[in-house]
Protein backbone atom coordinates (compact mmCIF):
# COMPACT_ATOMS: atom_id res chain seq x y z
CA UNK A 1 0.00 0.00 0.00
CA UNK A 2 2.60 2.36 1.37
CA UNK A 3 4.59 1.73 -2.12
CA UNK A 4 1.55 2.14 -4.24
CA UNK A 5 1.39 5.71 -2.46
CA UNK A 6 4.72 6.74 -3.00
CA UNK A 7 4.63 5.23 -6.52
CA UNK A 8 1.51 7.81 -6.33
CA UNK A 9 3.54 10.41 -4.80
CA UNK A 10 6.55 10.31 -7.12
CA UNK A 11 4.37 9.95 -10.14
CA UNK A 12 2.37 13.25 -8.84
CA UNK A 13 5.87 14.93 -8.02
CA UNK A 14 7.36 14.10 -11.86
CA UNK A 15 3.56 15.38 -13.59
CA UNK A 16 4.21 18.34 -11.50
CA UNK A 17 7.64 18.57 -12.21
CA UNK A 18 6.87 17.90 -16.64
CA UNK A 19 3.52 20.60 -16.52
CA UNK A 20 6.02 22.84 -14.60
CA UNK A 21 8.31 22.47 -16.95
CA UNK A 22 6.36 22.16 -19.86
CA UNK A 23 4.64 25.44 -18.65
CA UNK A 24 7.99 27.05 -18.37
CA UNK A 25 8.67 25.51 -22.07
CA UNK A 26 5.32 27.39 -23.77
CA UNK A 27 5.62 30.67 -21.81
CA UNK A 28 9.24 30.75 -23.02
CA UNK A 29 7.61 29.97 -26.22
CA UNK A 30 5.34 31.90 -26.40
CA UNK A 31 7.41 34.68 -25.69
CA UNK A 32 9.95 34.12 -28.10
CA UNK A 33 7.04 33.65 -30.43
CA UNK A 34 5.77 37.21 -29.20
CA UNK A 35 9.38 38.66 -29.56
CA UNK A 36 9.39 37.53 -32.80
CA UNK A 37 6.39 38.83 -34.04
CA UNK A 38 7.19 41.92 -32.55
CA UNK A 39 10.78 41.80 -34.27
CA UNK A 40 8.93 40.42 -37.59
CA UNK A 41 6.18 43.25 -37.15
CA UNK A 42 8.79 46.00 -36.86
CA UNK A 43 10.65 44.54 -39.74
CA UNK A 44 7.36 44.79 -41.71
CA UNK A 45 6.77 48.33 -40.35
CA UNK A 46 10.02 49.37 -41.38
CA UNK A 47 9.70 47.80 -44.97
CA UNK A 48 6.75 49.25 -45.30
CA UNK A 49 8.06 52.47 -44.01
CA UNK A 50 11.17 52.43 -47.19
CA UNK A 51 9.00 50.99 -49.73
CA UNK A 52 6.81 54.75 -48.82
CA UNK A 53 10.09 56.48 -49.57
CA UNK A 54 12.57 58.62 -47.30
CA UNK A 55 13.65 62.58 -46.80
CA UNK A 56 17.26 63.52 -46.18
CA UNK A 57 18.12 67.40 -45.86
CA UNK A 58 20.77 68.19 -48.35
CA UNK A 59 21.55 71.69 -47.97
CA UNK A 60 21.17 72.78 -44.04
CA UNK A 61 21.16 76.71 -44.86
CA UNK A 62 20.83 77.90 -48.55
CA UNK A 63 20.75 81.49 -47.22
CA UNK A 64 17.13 82.20 -49.24
CA UNK A 65 13.94 80.99 -49.32
CA UNK A 66 13.24 80.15 -52.39
CA UNK A 67 9.61 81.26 -53.98
CA UNK A 68 10.67 80.26 -57.64
CA UNK A 69 13.03 77.12 -58.25
CA UNK A 70 14.03 75.55 -61.50
CA UNK A 71 16.55 72.42 -62.82
CA UNK A 72 18.72 73.39 -65.17
CA UNK A 73 20.11 70.52 -67.90
CA UNK A 74 23.81 71.58 -66.27
CA UNK A 75 22.27 69.31 -63.36
CA UNK A 76 21.85 72.57 -61.30
CA UNK A 77 18.93 74.02 -59.63
CA UNK A 78 18.23 77.79 -59.72
CA UNK A 79 16.61 79.36 -56.83
CA UNK A 80 15.07 82.47 -56.54
CA UNK A 81 13.33 84.69 -53.93
CA UNK A 82 11.64 88.21 -53.94
CA UNK A 83 14.53 91.74 -53.35
CA UNK A 84 12.17 93.18 -50.94
CA UNK A 85 12.68 91.24 -48.16
CA UNK A 86 15.55 92.83 -46.39
CA UNK A 87 19.01 91.28 -46.45
CA UNK A 88 19.09 87.19 -46.63
CA UNK A 89 21.16 84.99 -45.19
CA UNK A 90 23.38 84.59 -48.02
CA UNK A 91 25.90 87.22 -48.90
CA UNK A 92 26.62 88.59 -52.46
CA UNK A 93 30.47 88.00 -53.29
CA UNK A 94 33.12 90.65 -53.30
CA UNK A 95 31.34 92.83 -51.82
CA UNK A 96 29.17 93.52 -54.24
CA UNK A 97 25.71 95.30 -53.17
CA UNK A 98 22.43 95.99 -54.75
CA UNK A 99 21.47 99.57 -54.71
CA UNK A 100 17.54 100.33 -55.62
CA UNK A 101 15.89 103.38 -54.42
CA UNK A 102 12.86 101.90 -54.89
CA UNK A 103 13.32 98.77 -52.83
CA UNK A 104 10.35 98.86 -49.85
CA UNK A 105 12.60 97.29 -47.30
CA UNK A 106 16.40 98.15 -48.00
CA UNK A 107 17.95 100.16 -50.55
CA UNK A 108 21.50 99.33 -50.00
CA UNK A 109 21.29 95.42 -50.34
CA UNK A 110 24.81 93.34 -50.18
CA UNK A 111 22.93 89.62 -49.80
CA UNK A 112 21.54 87.59 -52.22
CA UNK A 113 17.94 87.36 -53.48
CA UNK A 114 18.73 84.06 -55.94
CA UNK A 115 21.32 81.16 -55.90
CA UNK A 116 22.75 78.19 -58.14
CA UNK A 117 22.86 74.57 -55.95
CA UNK A 118 25.26 72.39 -57.24
CA UNK A 119 22.88 69.26 -57.29
CA UNK A 120 26.20 67.05 -57.76
CA UNK A 121 27.94 68.78 -54.49
CA UNK A 122 24.73 70.36 -52.90
CA UNK A 123 27.10 73.49 -52.79
CA UNK A 124 25.16 77.20 -53.37
CA UNK A 125 26.61 79.52 -55.44
CA UNK A 126 24.82 83.30 -54.74
CA UNK A 127 23.48 85.35 -58.10
CA UNK A 128 23.17 89.02 -58.41
CA UNK A 129 19.21 90.09 -59.58
CA UNK A 130 18.27 93.59 -59.45
CA UNK A 131 14.65 94.11 -59.70
CA UNK A 132 11.64 92.33 -57.43
CA UNK A 133 11.19 88.97 -58.49
CA UNK A 134 7.89 88.84 -56.03
CA UNK A 135 5.42 86.32 -57.61
CA UNK A 136 6.80 86.00 -61.19
CA UNK A 137 6.84 83.68 -63.33
CA UNK A 138 8.89 81.72 -65.92
CA UNK A 139 9.57 79.58 -68.23
CA UNK A 140 12.63 77.91 -70.68
CA UNK A 141 12.98 78.65 -74.09
CA UNK A 142 14.28 76.21 -76.70
CA UNK A 143 17.68 76.96 -75.96
CA UNK A 144 18.19 75.96 -72.09
CA UNK A 145 17.80 79.94 -71.37
CA UNK A 146 15.32 80.78 -68.69
CA UNK A 147 13.12 83.60 -69.19
CA UNK A 148 11.55 85.04 -65.60
CA UNK A 149 8.81 87.80 -66.37
CA UNK A 150 7.08 90.36 -64.21
CA UNK A 151 6.73 90.65 -60.47
CA UNK A 152 6.36 93.48 -57.96
CA UNK A 153 7.28 97.06 -57.47
CA UNK A 154 10.42 97.63 -60.11
CA UNK A 155 9.86 94.17 -61.17
CA UNK A 156 6.37 94.40 -62.47
CA UNK A 157 7.72 94.95 -66.14
CA UNK A 158 10.27 93.32 -66.39
CA UNK A 159 11.86 90.37 -68.42
CA UNK A 160 15.12 88.49 -67.32
CA UNK A 161 17.02 85.94 -68.56
CA UNK A 162 19.80 83.59 -66.83
CA UNK A 163 21.78 81.03 -69.20
CA UNK A 164 23.01 78.29 -67.26
CA UNK A 165 26.04 76.90 -66.91
CA UNK A 166 28.26 74.55 -65.53
CA UNK A 167 29.53 74.11 -62.08
CA UNK A 168 32.35 76.11 -62.42
CA UNK A 169 30.79 78.84 -64.42
CA UNK A 170 30.16 82.41 -63.82
CA UNK A 171 26.43 82.70 -65.19
CA UNK A 172 24.59 85.48 -63.88
CA UNK A 173 20.58 87.33 -64.29
CA UNK A 174 20.67 89.63 -66.95
CA UNK A 175 17.89 92.15 -66.81
CA UNK A 176 16.67 92.74 -70.57
CA UNK A 177 15.90 95.57 -71.89
CA UNK A 178 12.53 94.83 -73.87
CA UNK A 179 9.44 95.22 -71.04
CA UNK A 180 6.60 93.21 -70.99
CA UNK A 181 3.55 94.75 -72.78
CA UNK A 182 1.31 94.48 -69.58
CA UNK A 183 3.38 94.57 -66.20
CA UNK A 184 2.24 91.08 -64.74
CA UNK A 185 2.60 89.90 -60.79
CA UNK A 186 1.24 86.15 -59.97
CA UNK A 187 0.87 85.31 -63.66
CA UNK A 188 1.48 82.04 -65.40
CA UNK A 189 4.22 81.54 -68.30
CA UNK A 190 3.98 78.19 -70.89
CA UNK A 191 6.58 77.68 -73.94
CA UNK A 192 4.24 77.51 -77.21
CA UNK A 193 5.67 75.71 -80.65
CA UNK A 194 6.49 78.51 -82.66
CA UNK A 195 9.17 78.86 -79.68
CA UNK A 196 8.07 82.06 -77.96
CA UNK A 197 6.12 82.01 -74.84
CA UNK A 198 2.79 82.58 -73.70
CA UNK A 199 2.06 85.11 -70.29
CA UNK A 200 -1.07 84.39 -69.05
CA UNK A 201 -3.15 86.61 -66.60
CA UNK A 202 -1.53 88.52 -63.05
CA UNK A 203 -2.74 90.58 -60.47
CA UNK A 204 -5.43 92.77 -62.21
CA UNK A 205 -4.35 91.77 -65.50
CA UNK A 206 -6.39 89.79 -67.65
CA UNK A 207 -5.07 89.79 -71.07
CA UNK A 208 -2.39 87.08 -72.55
CA UNK A 209 1.03 88.05 -74.72
CA UNK A 210 3.84 86.93 -75.79
CA UNK A 211 7.68 86.89 -75.06
CA UNK A 212 9.04 88.43 -77.07
CA UNK A 213 6.39 90.02 -78.58
CA UNK A 214 5.56 88.53 -81.91
CA UNK A 215 2.95 90.79 -83.52
CA UNK A 216 0.03 89.53 -81.65
CA UNK A 217 -0.22 91.75 -79.06
CA UNK A 218 -1.93 91.47 -76.09
CA UNK A 219 -5.89 89.98 -75.77
CA UNK A 220 -8.56 90.46 -73.40
CA UNK A 221 -9.59 86.75 -71.62
CA UNK A 222 -12.51 87.01 -69.60
CA UNK A 223 -11.74 83.94 -67.72
CA UNK A 224 -9.09 85.64 -66.06
CA UNK A 225 -10.93 88.67 -64.90
CA UNK A 226 -11.35 89.62 -60.86
CA UNK A 227 -13.91 91.84 -61.55
CA UNK A 228 -16.75 89.39 -60.02
CA UNK A 229 -14.16 87.59 -57.48
CA UNK A 230 -13.52 89.44 -54.02
CA UNK A 231 -10.17 86.86 -53.03
CA UNK A 232 -9.02 87.20 -56.95
CA UNK A 233 -9.09 83.29 -57.16
CA UNK A 234 -7.88 83.60 -60.86
CA UNK A 235 -4.13 84.46 -60.42
CA UNK A 236 -1.36 81.74 -61.89
CA UNK A 237 -3.80 80.41 -64.10
CA UNK A 238 -3.05 76.51 -64.90
CA UNK A 239 -2.04 76.43 -68.48
CA UNK A 240 -1.38 73.31 -70.27
CA UNK A 241 -0.72 72.88 -74.53
CA UNK A 242 -2.53 70.06 -75.87
CA UNK A 243 -2.09 67.87 -78.30
CA UNK A 244 -4.18 69.79 -80.95
CA UNK A 245 -2.29 73.16 -80.33
CA UNK A 246 -5.07 74.63 -78.43
CA UNK A 247 -4.17 75.47 -74.46
CA UNK A 248 -6.07 74.90 -71.80
CA UNK A 249 -6.36 77.21 -69.37
CA UNK A 250 -8.18 77.23 -66.03
CA UNK A 251 -8.69 80.09 -63.59
CA UNK A 252 -10.66 79.47 -59.72
CA UNK A 253 -13.20 76.69 -61.37
CA UNK A 254 -13.52 77.36 -64.82
CA UNK A 255 -11.71 76.49 -68.02
CA UNK A 256 -11.21 76.98 -71.31
CA UNK A 257 -9.76 75.74 -74.80
CA UNK A 258 -7.43 78.82 -76.25
CA UNK A 259 -6.54 78.96 -79.66
CA UNK A 260 -3.38 81.05 -79.45
CA UNK A 261 -2.65 81.42 -83.02
CA UNK A 262 -5.94 83.22 -83.32
CA UNK A 263 -6.26 84.88 -79.55
CA UNK A 264 -9.45 83.32 -79.62
CA UNK A 265 -11.88 81.13 -77.03
CA UNK A 266 -12.37 78.14 -79.06
CA UNK A 267 -14.23 76.49 -76.20
CA UNK A 268 -15.79 76.99 -72.55
CA UNK A 269 -15.59 73.90 -70.60
CA UNK A 270 -17.65 72.96 -67.61
CA UNK A 271 -17.36 74.03 -63.93
CA UNK A 272 -15.16 71.77 -61.68
CA UNK A 273 -17.21 71.72 -58.22
CA UNK A 274 -15.47 71.71 -55.04
CA UNK A 275 -14.42 75.79 -54.39
CA UNK A 276 -12.00 77.85 -56.11
CA UNK A 277 -8.38 75.91 -57.06
CA UNK A 278 -6.41 78.83 -58.14
CA UNK A 279 -4.36 81.47 -56.16
CA UNK A 280 -4.75 82.47 -53.02
CA UNK A 281 -6.86 78.82 -52.79
CA UNK A 282 -4.50 77.33 -54.71
CA UNK A 283 -4.91 73.57 -55.06
CA UNK A 284 -2.41 72.50 -57.87
CA UNK A 285 -2.69 70.75 -61.45
CA UNK A 286 -0.82 68.61 -64.41
CA UNK A 287 -1.52 67.47 -67.77
CA UNK A 288 -1.44 63.85 -67.44
CA UNK A 289 1.24 61.65 -69.16
CA UNK A 290 1.37 61.89 -72.98
CA UNK A 291 1.31 58.61 -74.95
CA UNK A 292 3.10 57.67 -78.34
CA UNK A 293 1.36 54.43 -77.72
CA UNK A 294 -2.42 55.78 -78.83
CA UNK A 295 -1.07 58.44 -80.87
CA UNK A 296 -0.50 61.54 -78.31
CA UNK A 297 -4.26 61.88 -78.81
CA UNK A 298 -5.26 60.97 -74.99
CA UNK A 299 -5.20 64.07 -73.23
CA UNK A 300 -6.23 64.09 -69.54
CA UNK A 301 -6.22 67.21 -66.69
CA UNK A 302 -6.25 66.52 -63.48
CA UNK A 303 -6.47 69.33 -60.87
CA UNK A 304 -6.21 68.95 -56.88
CA UNK A 305 -7.11 70.26 -53.60
CA UNK A 306 -7.47 74.21 -52.79
CA UNK A 307 -9.30 76.56 -50.04
CA UNK A 308 -12.59 76.97 -49.12
CA UNK A 309 -14.10 79.98 -50.55
CA UNK A 310 -13.61 82.60 -47.64
CA UNK A 311 -10.28 81.35 -46.05
CA UNK A 312 -7.81 83.96 -47.79
CA UNK A 313 -10.85 86.55 -46.43
CA UNK A 314 -11.08 85.20 -42.93
CA UNK A 315 -7.25 84.48 -42.23
CA UNK A 316 -7.76 83.55 -38.51
CA UNK A 317 -10.45 81.11 -39.03
CA UNK A 318 -8.43 77.79 -39.89
CA UNK A 319 -11.25 77.00 -42.51
CA UNK A 320 -10.52 73.24 -43.85
CA UNK A 321 -9.18 72.91 -47.21
CA UNK A 322 -10.34 70.94 -50.13
CA UNK A 323 -10.12 67.29 -50.18
CA UNK A 324 -11.43 66.69 -53.93
CA UNK A 325 -9.62 66.18 -57.18
CA UNK A 326 -11.30 66.85 -60.28
CA UNK A 327 -10.32 65.21 -63.83
CA UNK A 328 -11.43 65.86 -67.21
CA UNK A 329 -10.61 65.05 -71.04
CA UNK A 330 -11.05 68.49 -72.27
CA UNK A 331 -10.65 67.14 -76.51
CA UNK A 332 -13.50 65.33 -75.35
CA UNK A 333 -16.93 66.21 -77.50
CA UNK A 334 -18.53 65.93 -74.62
CA UNK A 335 -16.33 66.69 -72.18
CA UNK A 336 -16.89 66.26 -67.79
CA UNK A 337 -15.25 66.37 -64.24
CA UNK A 338 -15.02 63.00 -62.62
CA UNK A 339 -14.19 63.79 -59.37
CA UNK A 340 -12.74 61.45 -56.33
CA UNK A 341 -11.07 62.42 -53.04
CA UNK A 342 -7.69 62.58 -51.90
CA UNK A 343 -6.67 60.92 -48.49
CA UNK A 344 -5.89 64.56 -46.80
CA UNK A 345 -7.62 67.61 -47.13
CA UNK A 346 -4.26 70.31 -49.09
CA UNK A 347 -4.27 73.17 -50.37
CA UNK A 348 -0.55 74.92 -51.20
CA UNK A 349 0.03 71.56 -52.39
CA UNK A 350 2.83 70.60 -55.52
CA UNK A 351 2.11 68.01 -58.33
CA UNK A 352 4.76 66.15 -59.76
CA UNK A 353 4.80 63.69 -62.85
CA UNK A 354 6.86 61.17 -61.80
CA UNK A 355 9.71 59.58 -63.83
CA UNK A 356 7.42 56.23 -63.85
CA UNK A 357 4.23 58.66 -65.20
CA UNK A 358 2.35 58.92 -61.52
CA UNK A 359 1.81 62.17 -59.95
CA UNK A 360 3.11 62.89 -56.31
CA UNK A 361 1.39 65.71 -54.42
CA UNK A 362 3.81 67.32 -51.68
CA UNK A 363 3.89 70.31 -49.24
CA UNK A 364 1.00 72.62 -48.18
CA UNK A 365 -1.74 72.80 -45.24
CA UNK A 366 -5.10 71.75 -44.48
CA UNK A 367 -6.42 74.74 -43.17
CA UNK A 368 -6.41 78.42 -44.54
CA UNK A 369 -5.32 79.53 -47.89
CA UNK A 370 -2.20 80.80 -49.07
CA UNK A 371 -0.62 84.29 -47.67
CA UNK A 372 0.98 85.38 -44.97
CA UNK A 373 -0.01 84.00 -41.92
CA UNK A 374 -2.72 81.97 -43.87
CA UNK A 375 -1.84 78.67 -43.78
CA UNK A 376 -2.67 76.37 -40.70
CA UNK A 377 -1.73 72.73 -39.94
CA UNK A 378 0.66 71.71 -42.39
CA UNK A 379 0.27 68.73 -44.63
CA UNK A 380 3.54 66.65 -44.18
CA UNK A 381 2.49 63.26 -45.60
CA UNK A 382 2.77 63.15 -49.50
CA UNK A 383 0.34 61.12 -51.60
CA UNK A 384 0.86 59.05 -54.49
CA UNK A 385 -1.24 59.38 -57.40
CA UNK A 386 -1.76 56.53 -60.25
CA UNK A 387 -3.18 57.97 -63.71
CA UNK A 388 -3.95 54.07 -64.58
CA UNK A 389 -5.70 52.78 -61.03
CA UNK A 390 -9.04 52.10 -61.04
CA UNK A 391 -11.10 54.82 -59.17
CA UNK A 392 -11.07 54.80 -55.50
CA UNK A 393 -7.21 52.34 -55.78
CA UNK A 394 -5.47 55.45 -57.09
CA UNK A 395 -4.18 56.96 -54.15
CA UNK A 396 -1.09 55.88 -51.84
CA UNK A 397 0.45 57.69 -48.75
CA UNK A 398 3.69 57.68 -48.12
CA UNK A 399 6.36 58.63 -45.62
CA UNK A 400 6.06 62.28 -43.87
CA UNK A 401 8.78 64.77 -43.57
CA UNK A 402 9.66 66.44 -40.24
CA UNK A 403 10.12 70.36 -41.98
CA UNK A 404 6.28 71.93 -42.75
CA UNK A 405 6.59 73.25 -46.42
CA UNK A 406 3.71 76.15 -47.21
CA UNK A 407 3.35 79.25 -48.63
CA UNK A 408 6.01 80.08 -50.74
CA UNK A 409 7.27 75.83 -51.51
CA UNK A 410 8.88 74.62 -54.62
CA UNK A 411 9.08 70.89 -55.29
CA UNK A 412 11.43 69.85 -58.56
CA UNK A 413 12.10 66.18 -60.06
CA UNK A 414 15.42 65.86 -60.44
CA UNK A 415 18.12 63.72 -62.91
CA UNK A 416 17.68 61.07 -60.36
CA UNK A 417 14.49 60.59 -60.27
CA UNK A 418 14.17 62.09 -56.19
CA UNK A 419 12.62 65.30 -55.68
CA UNK A 420 13.77 68.83 -54.65
CA UNK A 421 11.94 70.52 -51.76
CA UNK A 422 12.89 74.25 -51.38
CA UNK A 423 11.20 77.26 -49.81
CA UNK A 424 8.04 78.04 -47.38
CA UNK A 425 7.89 81.64 -45.72
CA UNK A 426 4.39 82.85 -44.29
CA UNK A 427 5.59 85.80 -43.37
CA UNK A 428 6.53 89.19 -45.18
CA UNK A 429 9.89 89.04 -44.43
CA UNK A 430 12.40 86.82 -42.89
CA UNK A 431 10.82 85.40 -40.19
CA UNK A 432 13.75 82.17 -38.06
CA UNK A 433 11.70 81.50 -35.40
CA UNK A 434 8.20 80.91 -34.04
CA UNK A 435 5.44 79.05 -35.77
CA UNK A 436 6.29 78.07 -39.31
CA UNK A 437 9.31 80.41 -39.30
CA UNK A 438 10.91 81.23 -42.99
CA UNK A 439 12.48 77.42 -44.16
CA UNK A 440 16.25 77.68 -45.25
CA UNK A 441 16.78 73.90 -45.53
CA UNK A 442 16.55 72.35 -48.95
CA UNK A 443 15.49 68.85 -49.02
CA UNK A 444 15.42 65.32 -51.29
CA UNK A 445 12.71 62.99 -51.30
CA UNK A 446 13.51 59.63 -52.50
CA UNK A 447 10.13 58.37 -53.97
CA UNK A 448 9.10 54.79 -53.62
CA UNK A 449 10.85 53.70 -56.60
CA UNK A 450 14.28 54.10 -56.17
CA UNK A 451 15.31 50.51 -55.28
CA UNK A 452 17.85 48.27 -56.21
CA UNK A 453 17.80 47.30 -59.88
CA UNK A 454 17.32 50.18 -61.58
CA UNK A 455 18.17 50.36 -65.30
CA UNK A 456 20.77 52.80 -66.63
CA UNK A 457 20.92 54.58 -69.81
CA UNK A 458 24.31 53.24 -71.48
CA UNK A 459 23.78 55.15 -74.81
CA UNK A 460 21.37 57.26 -76.37
CA UNK A 461 21.16 60.61 -78.66
CA UNK A 462 21.68 64.03 -76.71
CA UNK A 463 19.85 65.35 -80.08
CA UNK A 464 16.47 64.50 -81.01
CA UNK A 465 14.96 65.81 -84.29
CA UNK A 466 11.07 65.64 -84.52
CA UNK A 467 10.33 62.25 -85.84
CA UNK A 468 13.67 60.67 -85.74
CA UNK A 469 13.81 56.88 -84.95
CA UNK A 470 16.64 56.02 -82.68
CA UNK A 471 17.84 53.58 -80.32
CA UNK A 472 18.65 53.70 -76.75
CA UNK A 473 20.96 50.84 -74.79
CA UNK A 474 20.23 50.24 -71.48
CA UNK A 475 21.97 48.10 -68.80
CA UNK A 476 20.54 46.03 -66.48
CA UNK A 477 16.79 46.29 -67.78
CA UNK A 478 13.41 44.02 -68.49
CA UNK A 479 13.77 41.76 -71.19
CA UNK A 480 10.12 41.81 -71.70
CA UNK A 481 9.53 45.85 -71.33
CA UNK A 482 11.15 49.26 -71.14
CA UNK A 483 10.05 52.66 -70.88
CA UNK A 484 11.77 55.37 -72.33
CA UNK A 485 10.05 58.54 -70.67
CA UNK A 486 10.73 62.05 -71.56
CA UNK A 487 9.86 64.90 -68.93
CA UNK A 488 10.41 68.56 -68.76
CA UNK A 489 12.03 70.99 -66.28
CA UNK A 490 9.71 73.00 -65.46
CA UNK A 491 9.30 76.27 -63.01
CA UNK A 492 7.81 75.45 -59.63
CA UNK A 493 6.22 78.35 -58.33
CA UNK A 494 3.11 78.83 -55.87
CA UNK A 495 1.59 75.42 -56.50
CA UNK A 496 1.77 74.92 -59.93
CA UNK A 497 4.68 73.45 -62.04
CA UNK A 498 4.66 75.83 -65.10
CA UNK A 499 5.67 74.22 -68.40
CA UNK A 500 5.57 70.51 -66.74
CA UNK A 501 4.94 67.57 -69.21
CA UNK A 502 5.95 64.33 -69.16
CA UNK A 503 6.01 62.19 -73.02
CA UNK A 504 6.00 58.23 -73.05
CA UNK A 505 7.77 56.99 -76.21
CA UNK A 506 6.07 54.48 -78.69
CA UNK A 507 9.01 51.52 -77.72
CA UNK A 508 9.49 48.08 -79.41
CA UNK A 509 10.50 45.45 -77.01
CA UNK A 510 13.77 44.82 -75.78
CA UNK A 511 16.34 43.49 -77.95
CA UNK A 512 19.00 41.36 -76.22
CA UNK A 513 22.88 42.47 -76.80
CA UNK A 514 24.42 40.41 -74.15
CA UNK A 515 25.13 40.79 -70.57
CA UNK A 516 22.28 42.55 -68.96
CA UNK A 517 22.35 44.80 -71.68
CA UNK A 518 19.42 45.61 -74.27
CA UNK A 519 18.88 47.61 -77.52
CA UNK A 520 14.85 49.86 -77.30
CA UNK A 521 13.92 51.11 -80.60
CA UNK A 522 12.10 54.05 -80.29
CA UNK A 523 10.86 57.28 -81.82
CA UNK A 524 11.10 60.84 -80.74
CA UNK A 525 7.94 63.28 -80.38
CA UNK A 526 6.29 64.14 -83.77
CA UNK A 527 6.10 67.80 -83.72
CA UNK A 528 6.82 70.93 -81.48
CA UNK A 529 3.44 71.03 -80.29
CA UNK A 530 3.41 67.62 -78.55
CA UNK A 531 7.44 68.73 -77.46
CA UNK A 532 7.93 72.10 -77.43
CA UNK A 533 11.81 72.55 -78.39
CA UNK A 534 13.79 72.42 -74.91
CA UNK A 535 16.07 70.35 -73.20
CA UNK A 536 14.28 66.84 -71.23
CA UNK A 537 15.18 64.66 -69.35
CA UNK A 538 15.38 61.09 -70.57
CA UNK A 539 13.99 58.49 -68.21
CA UNK A 540 14.45 54.47 -68.54
CA UNK A 541 12.06 52.61 -66.49
CA UNK A 542 12.38 49.13 -65.85
CA UNK A 543 10.00 46.88 -63.36
CA UNK A 544 8.68 50.47 -62.24
CA UNK A 545 12.01 51.66 -61.72
CA UNK A 546 13.51 54.50 -63.08
CA UNK A 547 17.29 55.28 -64.45
CA UNK A 548 18.94 58.27 -63.63
CA UNK A 549 18.13 60.39 -66.21
CA UNK A 550 19.95 61.83 -69.27
CA UNK A 551 19.63 65.36 -70.74
CA UNK A 552 18.33 65.77 -74.37
CA UNK A 553 17.33 68.54 -76.54
CA UNK A 554 14.09 68.07 -78.21
CA UNK A 555 13.81 70.08 -81.54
Amino acid sequence: MDTVVKEKSMCNSNWRRRSATLLLHNIMTLFLGFQLAAFMMSSLMMMQVEAQGGWEVIVNNAGIASMHTVVTHYNTAVLLDRTDIGPSQLPLPDGVCRNDPNDESSTHDCTAHSAVLDLGTNTIRPLFIQTDTWCSSGQFNGDGTLVQTGGDNDGFSKIRTFAPCGGDGDCNWVETDVPLQNGRWYATNAQLPDGTQIVVGGRGIATVEYVPANGRGTTYVPLIADANDAQNDNLYPYVHLLPNNQLFIFANQDSILYDWQTNTVAANLPTLPGGPRNYPSAGSSVLLPLSGFNGWTDAEILVCGGATYGAFLNPGAAIPATQSCGRIAPLDANPGWALENMPLRRNMGDMLLLPDRNVLIVNGAANGAQGWGNAQNPVTTPVLYNPNGAPGTRFQTLTATDIPRVYHSTANVLPDASVLIAGSNTHQFYTLTGYLATELRIERFSPPYLAPGAPAIANAPGELAYGAAFTATINNGNPKFIDLNLLSAPYSTHSFAQGQRLLQLETAAPAAVGGGTYTVATTAPPSSVIAPSAYYMLFAVSNGIPSQAQWVHVG
